[in-house]
């Protein structure tokens, strides 16, 4: 019974092959360029006989002419079909590697939330970055190995048999043994390579952080901690590589050993027959030079275990991320329009790991237009509430609905269509203003549609005062903008969105108090006959919301307007009064 590695490996590479369909020709005319380079080795082995027997014993002129010919006209085959061959390789390497890119990026952005949240960011770069290159070496290299060296150890082995078979039984008898030592080597191979993949993602993490947070580095002098985390995960892959090169040269030496044993043999009886005269000095030169020969394939051959295992690590690493769950999209009812109801009825959330519920059997509805405030302390599942309307996580227990019809049954994409978000943590890309205001409708609104997105949340000003305006590029997540100037640019993102549902989680904690007033503005005509959720912690934001709830522990303490909660003097009373007797700072 073959064991469950063999299978992977088969399974793993049929997979792989799958790719090449739509390059079957190419494919083939790689095949067919290793196969012909392969055969001019056993044909210029083949060729010492006339050489020796004709030329030097026969003193034969025309074999003196012809066979020389032979052998430079073998070598320009060779050559054409050689670089036939590299070009080939090259071709349908490039289009795996792009292919599987392509592909998981795609799974990437089709990966829920929660995903995200249990996998390292350093994993996932290095998984797209490194793995997929190394796919390859499970692919076309090994390919290559085996079919063009294997075809030549095959013409070889052919012709010594025809040469002496008794001579060549010798070869044949170590083959079981380098065998079982390539297949022992191999499985350690595959364990290293998959601790290689672990310890590139670690390298990979501790970059990415240094360099995201290379301001909390400098400022907590945390220098000498970072160069730690980095020379442990460095020192881990230089470690890593020693054993696998260790390991691969002592299975290439104790190959070499078997087999140079078995040729000292050979050579030693093919002497003792050409004495005995039932070898020529041709058949002698012939069988030499394809012994000779045989070497340098059978070398190849067994050195590409180490290969072959990184390549195999890799793939598994990555048919492993493309077999992911996406995210849950089996929603069939698309959104024409939407008039923004959105209602909670018992719904309860828990992160993985964590210790209590997020949302504890919560109930709310929310009414078309209506302006609703969540308020609570840190940790009182305000963000995660939001979080459960465009689908980022889906409850636990309960339901939530839209316009009467269940969250599920809508398309992913169809819904947050309707959702505009402007978060806390105001994310933005390297590139154009336009573009970031524009993000997801570039080419679909007018350069008037994003001046006029802008100069209601009060960007216009800063965006022409830069050297080129709106095509100005604002740097990684906005790296050359102000605290509030970021947040300005993703509130013209959702006033251009222009969507019937609106969330502000803290959509003006980093405005100066005179941008605040005028964006708050700006805010109140777009949330008019919106649905809007608004977190926020300075409550002097939300005094005019519709309703105002009050959050504890996962469960709503209190619902009322401003008037209401303060006359009430409950949870939100109590905020009320800690806040405004601490300084405000804008």
């Amino acid at each position: 019974m073959p064991d469950s590695k063999a299978i992977g490996s088969f399974a793993l590479y049929k997979r792989l092959l799958r790719y090449l369909r739509s390059y079957w020709r190419v494919f083939l005319a790689s095949l067919l360029a290793m196969v012909v380079a392969a055969a001019t080795e056993p044909l210029f082995a083949r060729l010492m006989k006339p050489l020796i027997d004709g030329g030097f014993v026969q003193k034969d002129s025309a074999a003196m002419l012809w066979t020389p010919l032979a052998i430079v006209g073998l070598f320009l085959v060779r050559g054409v079909t050689s670089y036939i061959n590299e070009y080939t390789t090259s071709y349908l390497s490039g289009h795996l590697v792009q292919r599987l890119r392509a592909e998981m990026f795609g799974k990437l952005m089709q990966l829920p939330v929660r995903y995200f949240d249990d996998h390292p960011s350093g994993r996932l770069l290095s998984r797209i970055a490194f793995d997929v290159t190394q796919v390859t070496e499970a692919g076309f290299n090994i390919i290559t190995v085996v079919v063009k060296d294997g075809i030549t150890v095959l013409g070889l082995l052919g012709l010594l048999l025809y040469t002496d078979w008794q001579l060549t039984l010798i070869c044949l008898a170590v083959l079981p043994l380098v065998t079982l030592i390539v297949r022992l080597v191999g499985k350690r191979l595959r364990g290293l390579s998959r601790q290689n993949q672990h310890n590139m993602a670690q390298l990979t993490q501790v970059l990415g952080e240094t360099i995201d947070c290379q301001r909390v580095v400098k400022i907590y002098g945390g220098q000498s901690y970072e160069a730690g985390r980095f020379q442990h995960a460095a020192e881990s892959i230089r470690h890593n590589a020693v054993k696998q090169s260790s390991m691969s040269s002592l299975n290439t030496g104790v190959t070499q050993l078997v087999i140079s044993m078995a040729l000292a043999l050979i050579l030693y009886f093919a002497t003792a027959r050409a004495h005995q005269g039932a070898f020529t000095a041709g058949d002698f030169m012939s069988f030499l030079t394809a012994m000779l020969m045989l070497f340098a394939p059978v070398k190849r051959i067994t050195s590409i275990s180490q290969s072959l295992q990184r390549g195999l690590a890799a793939a598994e690493s990555v048919f492993g991320f493309l077999d992911e769950m996406s995210e849950d999209d089996r929603g069939k009812h698309r959104l024409a329009e939407t008039r923004g109801a959105v209602s909670f009825r018992h719904v309860n959330f828990r992160y993985p790991h964590a210790e209590r519920d997020a949302i504890v059997d919560l109930s709310l509805d929310v009414k078309p237009g209506e302006t609703v405030a969540l308020v609570g302390s840190s940790g009182s599942g305000k963000t995660t509430l939001v979080s459960l309307i465009p689908r980022f996580y889906d409850p636990d227990a309960g339901s939530i609905s839209l316009d009467g019809v269940a969250l599920a049954d809508i398309e992913l994409a169809s819904l947050r269509g309707h959702i505009a978000l402007v978060s806390q943590d105001v994310v933005l890309f390297n590139d154009s203003v336009a573009a970031n205001i524009a993000y997801g409708r570039i080419g679909q609104v007018s350069r008037e549609e994003i001046v006029a997105a802008a100069r209601a949340a009060n960007a216009l000003d800063f965006i022409e005062a830069m050297p080129e305006g709106f095509d100005t590029l604002i740097g990684e997540n906005g790296v050359r903008l102000s605290g509030g100037q970021r947040q300005r640019l993703a509130i013209a993102r959702a006033l251009l969105k222009n969507a019937p549902i609106l969330i502000l989680d803290e959509a003006t904690s980093a405005l100066d108090t005179q941008s605040e007033r005028l964006v708050q503005a700006a805010l109140e005509r777009l949330m008019r006959n919106r649905t809007t959720i608004v977190i926020a912690h300075r409550l002097s934001t939300i005094e005019n919301a519709d309703r105002i709830v009050v959050m504890h522990q996962g469960r709503v303490a209190e619902v009322g307007n401003h008037a209401e909660l303060i006359s009430h003097d409950g949870l939100y009373a109590n905020l009320h009064r800690m806040q405004f007797k601490e300084p405000q700072h804008g």
